[in-house]
């Protein structure tokens, strides 16, 4: 029986576009400097704390806290996941499946929406990222020596290259979440996932009829 775990933003919800709105607010609002989108997603992988430092040396703790500010006050205009994604995790919840969340966004930000979706409580085990970069071969290998998972039953679903070679590197399957705006199709086919998916509803089809 397959088990999962999953990312986060561009996975279960397009949530990358409300973390861009609320730096740039946050940058403007203390250096009175408008940064493009590149710029701010170049600084992506570690938590918010990292792209503060990179993009707010200056003024990390004062960044940090309108960031979180920014980042509620502006998370009505992405009020729910993808279509579909409640539905696939509740079926996979009540057929007992270990489901964990191993994403690179901040504790803090991350309780925040999930709050807001309705989906605290829905995972096993939330692995969140670090200030100092990209860790999700370490947090994968943390849940492997706190759970009793079987690496072979193990999938991991996410949205970039990077969560491809992750896993891969940790010895468990991927499936290339494939279905938001911002998913690059190309390169995720190119970082060879074990599945691809480019709708959550092929996903969930999958799921269901135990094809995973």
């Amino acid at each position: 029986m397959t088990q999962f775990l999953f990312d986060f933003d561009g996975t279960l919800a397009n949530t990358l576009p409300l973390c861009v709105a609320a730096f740039r607010e946050t940058i403007e609002s203390l250096v009175h400097r408008r940064p493009t989108d590149a710029e701010i997603l170049a600084t992506f992988g570690p938590s918010e704390e990292g792209t503060i430092k990179a993009l707010l040396p200056g003024h990390f703790e004062e960044g940090l806290a309108r960031y979180y500010e920014n980042y509620e006050r502006l998370h009505d205009r992405w009020p729910e996941p993808f279509p579909g994604i409640r539905d696939v995790l509740a079926y996979l919840k009540a057929s007992g499946t270990f489901l964990g969340l191993v994403t690179g966004r901040g504790a803090r930000s991350l309780e925040i929406t999930l709050r807001r979706f309705g989906m605290t409580g829905i995972f096993d085990v939330v692995k969140t990222g670090r200030p100092e970069g990209t860790v999700k071969e370490a947090c994968m290998e943390e849940i492997f020596a706190a759970y009793p998972l079987r690496r072979g039953e193990v999938l991991y679903v996410g949205d970039t290259p990077y969560d491809i070679g992750a896993s891969h590197a940790c010895g468990i399957r991927a499936a290339a979440a494939a279905w938001a705006p911002t998913a690059d199709l190309a390169a995720l086919r190119a970082a060879r996932p074990d599945y691809c998916f480019e709708t959550v509803g092929a996903f969930s089809e999958a799921v269901r009829n135990g094809r995973l």
